[in-house]
């Protein structure tokens, strides 16, 4: 496990294989140890690539961190900073569901650490942007309304980041509970579907600016989390995108969430390896 310091804070990675460089990130609050990441990544690899999967900042081993105007724009932040330091900028940037944002972000706010991007599973829809802010955001800041801090550190969102690095109840202990609720409304008011903003906290117009080569996997119509207009809109908005089927049928994200919840599989991205060859060859074509 290697971990480096990041605009001040601790980050956990791992680079997999030599070549060109890629990097991974997985949605939700899931680290790089989720089913299936580590799998992409090796699946990825193994065409000659060197591929980067990484804790975000709020998951896995990284350092909790509160700051920035949304979640994702913060981490989005960190990424293009991580980027610089391991020497593997500019990279071919992927990532699925909170992963996509994070993604789309980094290329918009930091094109120099960006060749191409590719994206899946992006949240969207009204009922898909307010549930997610509220199943990030709200269970904290009822917390540390009615407990302070040291309820928040003891929520069960949170107990992996204090389990694989135990710094960080005390980081979630030095915060001004005013502070972090003021905070934490704020990263839930930018999931409030707007129409400036087709993906939360990406301005339409920064979108529209984004001129790397893009591939966009449409989304499935039974998806209600991750709309299948948002993913064709997506792909409208950028000037480089192409939009592609993904290499499972229309009830993957429905499929996984089941099996997920029974003990079937053991996560959201188990079938993320069959993306490798479609990535492989857009690259292979768009970028040589």
């Amino acid at each position: 496990m290697a971990t480096t310091a990041v605009h001040g804070l601790t980050i956990g990675y791992e680079i997999i294989g030599s070549g060109r460089p890629w990097v991974i990130t997985p949605g939700g609050r899931f680290d790089r140890e989720s089913p299936g990441i580590r799998e992409f990544a090796t699946a990825l690899a193994e065409y000659g690539n060197q591929v980067l999967i990484w804790d975000r900042p709020n998951t896995g081993e990284s350092d909790v961190c509160f700051t920035g105007t949304s979640e994702s724009t913060m981490q989005a932040d960190i990424l293009a900073g991580l980027l610089a330091q391991l020497d593997m900028a500019p990279a071919i940037i992927v990532g699925g569901s909170g992963g996509a944002r994070v993604s789309m972000l980094t290329a918009a706010r930091h094109p120099e650490v960006c060749t191409a991007l590719s994206v899946l599973w992006i949240s969207g829809g009204v009922y898909g942007l307010i549930s997610i802010g509220n199943h990030y955001c709200s269970g904290s800041i009822e917390a540390a309304w009615t407990g302070g801090m040291e309820a928040v550190a003891a929520l069960p969102e949170w107990a992996e980041v204090i389990a694989k690095n135990p710094g960080n109840r005390q980081r979630f202990l030095d915060q001004d509970p005013g502070k972090f609720i003021a905070t934490m409304e704020q990263w839930l008011a930018a999931y409030c579907p707007r129409d400036d903003e087709l993906v939360p906290g990406l301005p339409n117009a920064d979108a529209a600016a984004i001129v790397a080569p893009t591939l966009v996997f449409r989304s499935g119509i039974s998806d209600i989390h991750h709309r299948r207009e948002t993913s064709e809109q997506v792909a409208e908005r950028l000037p480089a995108a192409k939009l592609v089927e993904p290499p499972w049928g229309d009830t993957e994200w429905r499929e996984r969430q089941a099996a997920r919840a029974d003990g079937r599989a053991a996560g959201l991205f188990v079938r993320w390896p069959l993306l490798a060859p479609i990535l492989h060859e857009w690259a292979n074509e768009t970028l040589t």
